[in-house]
């Protein structure tokens, strides 16, 4: 939560809400608001929304005097139901508006034709940017269209702007985010390699790139991850799932073997990247063989940092209204594959010992994030926002200790 003048934000999800909520402040702060709670929503799964609606509920309980707001995801979802608790729903085409905080009704601008750049806040070492919104593909678990509409993206020189205002206020690690960020620029026939071709002029230190669908990974963003030093050697894959029918079923736009192919060539270019990946437990229709093929994909492609979540029906899918497998089931899946990602990681963790990397310090002064994102820890504080040569120790738990020494 952070707060400024009276205006308090609390982010829900993603790096894109993350990027959009400094907007939102803004806004808020700009339409004269005093003691306001604006609660910037997630609805990727029912948990998120679910959550959403409990903070909301207790702020209204425990700050009777306060003004709240929901925007977001959620709140483009459930709109009336947040309304009806007593609070302020902007949509999520209006919430970087000033009017959207006045007293009038804000404007619902859902699928506009055009996208600002998102900038998150200088609270961050790192700066997110949200350069792309909504999304054009038709999964099949996804609200996502019916939250934000279809895809969008902002204006190279727009993206330039916001990254020099980041870079001006002493950022040194840009990371480039949006619902759907290997889909930029297909509103535009520019694309994202270009754009981030036309952000590598400038003297960006760090450039790191959010989740990214694999069919959209094209050759010449393919050596820009792989080939250009400056971005950062990390990739994380919008996988979903590790077997065959479950991504036909999911109508996602690769296959197991594109994904692990994919993998395999990437570490092969650059054997210092990390994988990421988006992991969906208990799909409809998901039985035994089908979990088995996602859970041995944490090995095949070597994911280290998984996102991974149980399927929840969203209202109004398709995939909603396939045979289910179960709430419980899809816990206990989610389970098993956090648990194996887990020791993935940290085996992974393990063999970083001894090497040296350059850490991006956080605000606190002590924790931070190496090259290819392993967690740090210094022995001994130093300038947050600062990058630093250092050497990794020993794993503590889900971070490195991590040693300065001589550039």
């Amino acid at each position: 939560m952070s707060g400024a003048a009276g205006v308090e934000v609390v982010n829900f999800g993603c790096r894109l809400n993350i990027a959009e909520g400094e907007a939102v402040r803004a806004a808020a702060l700009r339409a004269g608001a005093a003691d306001t709670i604006v609660f910037n929503s997630c609805a990727v799964t029912d948990e998120a929304v679910r959550q959403a609606r409990q903070a909301v509920r207790r702020a209204l309980r425990e700050r009777p005097g306060a003004r709240v707001v929901v925007t977001g995801c959620a709140a483009e979802l459930e709109a009336e139901r947040f309304a009806d608790m007593g609070a302020r729903v902007v949509a999520n085409d209006a919430k970087g508006l000033t009017e959207s905080y006045r007293s009038s009704l804000p404007p619902r601008r859902h699928n506009a034709l055009s996208y600002s750049p998102a900038l998150s806040g200088a609270d961050h070492a790192r700066a997110f940017l949200g350069v792309q919104t909504g999304c054009s593909h038709d999964c099949t678990f996804c609200a996502t269209v019916r939250a934000r509409g279809t895809a969008r993206s902002a204006t190279v020189d727009a993206v330039l702007d916001a990254a020099r205002a980041a870079l001006t206020r002493g950022q040194r690690e840009i990371v480039l985010t949006g619902v759907d960020l290997a889909s930029y620029g297909d509103d535009s026939g520019t694309g994202l390699a270009a754009l981030v071709e036309a952000l590598l002029v400038l003297p960006v230190e760090r450039l790191r790139l959010s989740s990214l669908d694999p069919a959209r990974i094209d050759d010449a963003l393919f050596a820009l991850l792989t080939q250009e030093a400056r971005i950062m050697p990390h990739v994380h894959l919008s996988l979903q799932a590790g077997d065959d029918m479950v991504l036909t079923r999911m109508k996602r736009r690769h296959r197991r073997a594109d994904a692990v192919r994919l993998a395999e060539r990437l570490k092969a270019a650059r054997p210092a990247i990390a994988i990421g990946a988006d992991l969906i437990a208990g799909f409809p229709t998901e039985d035994e063989s089908m979990f088995a093929n996602s859970l041995a994909l944490i090995d095949d492609i070597d994911i280290v940092f998984g996102h991974i979540f149980p399927y929840s029906p969203r209202a109004g899918t398709p995939a909603a209204r396939m045979p289910q497998v179960g709430r419980a089931v899809a816990r206990e899946r989610a389970a098993i594959l956090r648990d194996a990602n887990a020791r993935r990681r940290h085996a992974w963790m393990d063999a970083q010992a001894g090497r040296t990397t350059q850490m991006l310090v956080e605000r606190d002064g002590l924790t931070g994030h190496g090259e290819n994102f392993a967690a740090l820890a210094l022995t001994a504080s130093a300038e947050p926002g600062s990058i630093l040569p250092v050497r990794i120790g020993a794993r503590d738990g889900e971070r490195m200790i991590a040693e300065r020494i001589a550039a």
